[in-house]
């Protein structure tokens, strides 16, 4: 007879046997988070060896200098105010906000015209009346002079209070409407 032993195919095959194919998912499963451990403690060692305390780059001065503006914007208190330029469409409108310089014209109601109310009534703006325009101005005169003073001090339609500079007195701001309505006559 033959000396040759018979083996099962079916336990020598590692995918049908269950028992060889738990221990081989087991091994893998353990391999596996043992690497992400080790990983971890990789990229945990590379900042654990020097502290962000003693790092140079974490002195208050090199913070303030990252976090520092890049610019600074200066208003020249001296300078006249922008030209009024015609818009592009007559429903967008920009107002300029004049330098503090122009805050108290003194009284002056061309003064306080010329820093101010010249960026929309010397171009018409989003339907401001033009300086010196009678026709215009004469409609909004019946409504009288006090209601034209409160509308330009507490603003109306695409006009805001006071001009937009806030800083203006009520005198000054009534003095400006008085000059542009001795203009219109």
């Amino acid at each position: 007879m033959s000396d040759h032993h018979h083996t099962d195919p079916i336990e020598e095959n590692i995918d049908t046997h269950p028992v060889k194919l738990a221990i081989g998912v087991a091994i893998g499963a353990i391999a596996l988070v043992v690497g992400i451990i080790l990983l971890v403690q990789f990229a945990i060692g590379a900042y654990a060896s020097r502290p962000l305390k003693d790092d140079p780059a974490m002195a208050p001065e090199a913070v303030a200098k990252r976090i520092a503006p890049i610019a600074k914007l200066e208003v020249d208190p001296n300078a006249p105010a922008p030209a009024a330029a015609a818009p592009a469409s007559p429903a967008v409108a920009a107002v300029a906000i004049p330098p503090p310089a122009a805050k108290s014209a003194g009284g002056s109601g061309k003064a306080t015209y010329d820093a101010v109310c010249n960026v929309c009534h010397g171009a018409g703006v989003a339907g401001a009346p033009k300086f010196g325009d009678k026709a215009a101005w004469a409609a909004r005169l019946k409504e009288g002079k006090d209601h034209l003073h409160e509308h330009a001090i507490k603003g109306k339609g695409a006009m805001p209070p006071k001009g937009g500079n806030p800083s203006l007195s009520d005198a000054d701001v009534k003095a400006a409407v008085d000059y542009m309505l001795a203009a219109a006559k």
